[in-house]
């Protein structure tokens, strides 16, 4: 009985330390459920999303095709710096003094305009990082609650069949110590059972600010994004194979990878909701896409940075 004792002893004080683990992880998680990535001051960008005829813009630009490329031109039309340009070309055919002031008066009007598009890249970028990792710490919480829990079933599965056994060979009657071993072994088999959940506990996480609903819907609904960055997002020149906006392939890939082309359960899905209850997967998705989004978003300073090349290559 003595050593009955003992096991029910370690037994408590071991759930007495996971307990308290739980409620400091909890108070973590609340602290995290709210989102603290977005901007403190609301800016109200104006709806207006520059145009899609990439073709036709082209067209009407044919003599800019020496000094620009097809994706420079379609930048600077969304920036509305392309009279700044032709004003530009026309005056480098003077070579007074006056026309060479004007050209760098038209040149810091154009960069004034491209800094403030790199701003927006670099605070768009910057809040899907927030996100991303905002998620992926509650993600880790998460797992180390369902860590936490396995491993307190394994411990009352380890210990409910080692006092089976102590019980088993202190009970001097054959019928009973039977009766304690089957108990002990039906019971130590339910705590290993407990492990098997493969979606393990839920969390609340909430995000009425959700980057990746437009993204998903392929719909400017909000004012989350700069209409500079979406027409980037979404005009077709700027994807590598020009098929393709950048959100479209992007959507594609999520469809596969992270919804295993269920269409329904990702429209459904509370990733693109204002938030819910999520698991760990699903947090882990989260994160997964807010940081590929991240990442795309980055890539477009590329094409900025080879129309800075094309400038300098006009003003020279």
């Amino acid at each position: 009985m003595k050593n009955l004792f003992c096991c029910l002893v370690i037994l408590s004080l071991l759930t007495s330390c996971v307990s308290k683990k739980n409620q400091v992880i909890n108070q973590n998680i609340l602290t995290l459920r709210d989102s603290y990535c977005k901007a403190p001051f609301k800016y109200n960008y104006t709806n207006k999303i520059p145009s899609y005829n990439s073709d036709s813009i082209i067209a009407a630009n044919k003599e800019l095709k020496g000094t620009f490329s097809d994706q420079s031109i379609l930048i600077l039309n969304a920036l509305n710096n392309l009279d700044e340009v032709h004003k530009i070309i026309t005056l480098k055919k003077d070579s007074s003094l006056n026309a060479q002031v004007k050209v760098l008066q038209l040149k810091s009007v154009i960069n004034s305009k491209i800094t403030i598009a790199l701003t927006e890249l670099d605070a768009v970028a910057a809040e899907f990082d927030c996100e991303g990792e905002r998620v992926a710490q509650i993600g880790n919480y998460v797992d180390n609650l369902n860590d936490s829990r396995n491993n307190k079933m394994i411990l009352y599965s380890i210990i409910a069949g080692a006092s089976a056994s102590i019980a088993g060979g202190i009970v001097k009657s054959e019928g009973w110590s039977n009766a304690i071993d089957i108990s002990g072994g039906v019971l130590g088999a339910g705590f290993g059972l407990a492990t098997l959940n493969p979606k393990g506990k839920k969390v609340e996480f909430i995000h009425q600010r959700n980057l990746l609903r437009d993204i998903w819907n392929e719909k400017l609904e909000s004012p989350n994004f700069p209409p500079f960055i979406w027409y980037m997002y979404t005009e077709k020149k700027f994807s590598n194979k020009e098929q393709h906006s950048i959100i479209s392939s992007m959507k594609e890939r999520w469809l596969h990878y992270q919804f295993d082309d269920d269409k329904n359960a990702a429209d459904h899905s509370v990733i693109f909701s204002d938030g819910g209850y999520y698991r760990a997967n699903d947090l882990h998705d989260r994160a997964a896409m807010l940081n590929q989004m991240q990442s795309a978003t980055r890539t477009i300073n590329q094409n900025i940075n080879y129309l800075l090349l094309d400038l300098d290559k006009l003003i020279l």
